[in-house]
């Protein structure tokens, strides 16, 4: 027996919703359920995947199906495909197993041609709905199978309007509307060098190949991309007999979902426009009514509405979105499913549910999407000044929110500005860690180059500020203090734009944005989650302001404590400096004296900040360049500064250059050629720990990570260093504490040798930043330039810095997590990368059974629901 493709909807249920698609299980689920539902047959997603492989034809045996689903559907209706007495007119929808609202294409009166135009004509008594239904199917055909541009279809109908001195299209009459067919058709012959097709099959045959075509149109890429729907999955097909909401005044359509998408407040929400189809509603030439106005409308048509919304939702227990039509008094219900609705409706309406006994907290968590609790914690525009705003450029989002402000070139430019009291978007080529302070006086950063992981992106998520990254609409001249767009608008210093962290686009005005709100219900959803969840959530965090904002959402700990921003203060840089160009250890250790003092009031607050929860600590990082001017004027003010001549200081700067700094002298190397450094900073760090517990009477037991460790004998050689001088501290404080020592796994080598690695380290914290930079092969800071033209080009489907690599750089932590524990069963995992944030690598590492994951405080709420979701779903699948 041959496989089977197509499926009418008396044939399938709601559980087939992977082979039929959302919108094709859904109806079938419809009229099992015995309502209204006009009859149809959909085409699989099986079918839509079979057509990419056979190289975009549908293949015979799904051919045969095809038209056999069709004959049936043609008895069922008792009308006939292109019959001009009682002919078929069917629409062509498209249907993921995922909503897609928008992103693919429809088809409607299909099947109408010169002959059966006049049918429905005869049928209804009424030509003028005839041929109104003949020129609509006629502009989606040529625009949605041919490609014909639907400007110039709304163009020829603007002009019968405009002949006929009208303003709406119902005003038009049978004779407009049959002058306006014969401009259609004229319009595809000379666009396409042939007739308008006129037999219907041929007509739908086109149609479902044209609905498979758009699973891979750019804005349902984009789509996918931005939702993790993967690119095989495919879409469905749904052929349906036509209903018809344009037949008169007692007919019409409408939109409606069972509580507020907005709110999520429990009222029929919704409108709908009497004489009118499907996309009139929502192409906004005619002002809908609201749902409600349908009880003075049509009383009858209301109540049973009312009815069929409260059994939908009963039977699916969600909030639903329902598209129906009423056809001469008749209603059909052509579509329901899970209506999409804002952050604060999704936590509402889950709590709602679980009060009103539909849904367990664990089915009710499953509701809300992790990503959507970023809207809740940033601000954002206000949603009528953002509908009539156009963006300028766009670039990538880095970090959500919105922000708006007077753009500055320079950090000491955004400082003295936020210190003024203007609200200031900090414009940059590119950030680095001597930005840190313009950074955090910014309400915004926006940067011509980077990716979703280059510094900009990293310290703006972890200051929960939003940033647009890697726009290379723009270009910017920061000699000149000069900001342009391709479109040669120039902007100055001083002056106003927005910018969408959530969406990358960037305005060139002032948009209004609104602060962030949060409601019990958040912390209701929060604590449900926290209830089934096993895996714990720790925060980046440099800073106590930042550890506080992360325990206040909820994160369990510190899994990456950076040090190397607490060397770019105005106070410590000179110190750190000193430290670089000095000539031997014995400079170099009278420097690092005066940053001791600094470093441990740093590591104080930290362990004030986070009491008795963990917190891991990273040995300083970053090549040593970093820290000092490259610019000629800053160089010169540098070694007047500190006293030295002018040439030697070049000297050392050209020293000090790498070809490839993220490859070169940073992490653990440092400290093997400085070992100084790993000396100063483990005295700190337990100096403070010894201290704060004393002070505040708990237990500090600090962990001490040791950064970019390939080789055994490196982790071996820093790890002494650390233990001798914890040691030396431990004896002259006469107190005893404990502390670990572990490393960062972000070097393939390290996850290959992990289990040598293990038996110095204590813990492990995968890097997966550096690790997918070095996996990959490619700059995390410049893929941002080339990584577009993979996604166009199906090569990848999501930019690896932003979702975790399960196949590539996902086996290497999975490989490092068994070979660590093979050697040290108690070894502590947890990941530190930016992908500690993103759900579907929290499901990943909830997976393979590391302890904890660390991301960026406001990004712990996520974290904290994405877990939950990820220990529910295991227990779903052991059932």
């Amino acid at each position: 027996m041959s496989k089977k493709y197509v499926y009418l909807f008396s044939e399938a249920n709601a559980s087939m919703r992977n082979l039929l698609g959302g919108k094709g299980a859904n109806l079938a689920e419809m009229t099992g359920l015995g309502l209204p539902v006009p009859q149809g047959f959909t085409v699989s997603t099986e079918a839509c995947n079979r057509y990419y492989e056979d190289g975009k034809t549908i293949a015979d045996d799904i051919l045969e199906q095809f038209y056999e689903a069709l004959a049936k559907t043609e008895e069922i209706n008792e009308k006939k495909f292109g019959d001009p007495e009682n002919p078929l007119l069917v629409s062509v929808r498209s249907g993921a197993r995922v909503s897609m609202p928008g992103m693919m294409d429809t088809i409607l009166n299909l099947g109408l041609n010169d002959i059966a135009v006049k049918g429905v004509a005869r049928l209804t008594g009424n030509d003028r709905f005839a041929y109104d239904s003949y020129r609509r199917f006629i502009q989606m055909f040529s625009d949605v199978v041919m490609g014909i541009a639907k400007a110039k279809f709304e163009e020829i109908l603007d002009g019968a309007k405009k002949e006929r001195g009208v303003k709406h299209d119902t005003e038009l009459n049978t004779d407009d509307l049959k002058t306006v067919v014969q401009r259609y058709k004229a319009l595809y012959l000379a666009e396409q060098g042939k007739e308008f097709p006129q037999d219907p099959k041929a007509q739908l045959l086109e149609a479902v190949k044209a609905v498979f075509r758009s699973w891979d149109n750019p804005r349902a890429i984009v789509y996918r991309r931005m939702n993790d729907i993967p690119g095989d999955w495919g879409t469905a097909v749904n052929v349906q007999a036509m209903v018809f909401g344009n037949m008169g005044n007692d007919s019409g359509t409408g939109v409606a979902f069972t509580r507020d998408p907005s709110t999520g407040e429990k009222r029929l929400y919704g409108e709908f426009l009497m004489n009118a189809q499907g996309e009139d509603v929502v192409a906004g030439i005619r002002t809908p009514k609201a749902i409600s106005d349908l009880q003075d409308t049509m009383p009858e048509v209301y109540n049973q509405f009312v009815d069929i919304a409260k059994t939908l939702e009963d039977h699916y227990r969600d909030m639903q979105d329902m598209e129906f039509t009423i056809e001469k008094g008749k209603l059909y219900m052509l579509q329901t499913r899970n209506g999409k609705r804002t952050a604060a409706a999704a936590l509402k309406i889950a709590v709602d549910l679980v009060a009103e006994g539909k849904l367990s907290k664990e089915e009710a968590l499953l509701k809300v999407e992790p990503k959507q609790l970023d809207a809740l914690l940033h601000p954002t525009f206000d949603p009528k000044a953002i509908a009539a705003a156009k963006p300028i450029a766009k670039g990538l989002a880095a970090s959500p929110g919105a922000a708006c402000g007077k753009i500055y070139f320079t950090a000491s430019d955004a400082v003295a500005a936020a210190e003024a009291g203007e609200q200031v978007i900090l414009v940059r080529l590119e950030t680095s860690p001597e930005d840190i302070e313009g950074m955090y006086a910014a309400n915004g950063i926006l940067t011509a180059r980077g990716g979703m992981t280059s510094h900009a992106a990293v310290v703006a998520r972890g200051m929960g500020t939003c940033c647009v990254s890697g726009c290379g609409d723009i270009m910017i001249v920061e000699k000149h203090k000069t900001m342009s767009t391709t479109d040669g608008k120039v902007f100055h210093e001083g002056d106003y734009i927005s910018i969408d962290g959530s969406t990358g686009y960037v305005y060139g005005d002032a948009i209004a944005t609104e602060p962030a709100k949060l409601t019990g219900d958040f912390g209701t959803i929060m604590e449900w989650a926290d209830e089934v969840r096993t895996l714990k959530i720790r925060t980046n965090a440099d800073t106590p302001k930042d550890a506080s904002q992360a325990i206040h959402f909820g994160a369990e700990g510190i899994g990456l404590c950076r040090t190397e921003h607490m060397f770019f203060d105005e106070e410590r840089i000179p110190a750190m400096r000193e430290m670089i160009v000095s000539k031997n250890r014995d400079q170099r250790v009278r420097a690092l004296l005066k940053l001791l003092p600094m470093q441990k009031k740093d590591f104080t607050g930290i362990y004030e900040a986070m009491g008795e929860l963990p917190v891991t600590i990273r040995l300083l990082d970053p090549p040593l360049h970093e820290f000092l001017p490259q610019e000629e004027e800053d160089i010169k003010a540098l070694a007047k500064e500190m006293i030295i001549p002018l040439e030697e200081l070049k000297q050392t700067i050209a020293n000090l250059h790498e070809f490839n700094p993220m490859l070169g002298h940073r992490g653990c190397r440092l400290a093997v050629t400085y070992p100084e450094i790993a000396e100063m900073q483990s005295r700190a760090i337990i100096e403070a720990a010894i201290e704060v517990a004393a002070e505040k009477k708990i237990s500090i037991k600090p962990e001490i990570m040791i950064p970019l460790v390939g080789d055994i004998k490196e982790l071996k050689y820093v790890k002494d260093i650390i233990v001798k001088t914890a040691e030396q501290v431990i004896q002259e404080k006469g107190v005893k504490i404990d502390y670990l020592v572990g490393t960062m796994i972000e070097v393939p080598r390290a996850a290959l040798t992990a289990d040598e690695i293990a038996t110095e380290a204590e813990f492990f914290s995968f890097g997966t930043n550096d690790l997918t930079q070095m996996t990959f092969g490619f700059s995390r800071d410049d893929a941002g330039k080339f990584l577009e033209d993979y996604y166009n080009k199906k090569v990848y489907e999501s930019d690896p810095f932003a979702k975790l690599d399960q196949n590539g750089v996902g086996k290497l932590v999975r490989m490092a997590a068994e070979l660590g524990r093979k050697t040290r069963s108690n070894i502590k995992l947890g990941i530190c990368g930016e992908h500690g944030g993103e759900p579907s690598s929290i499901k990943f590492c909830h997976d393979i059974g590391l302890n904890y994951v660390s991301c960026s405080p406001f990004r712990v709420p996520i974290a904290r629901l994405a877990a939950a979701h990820a220990a529910i779903e295991e227990k779903k699948a052991k059932k």
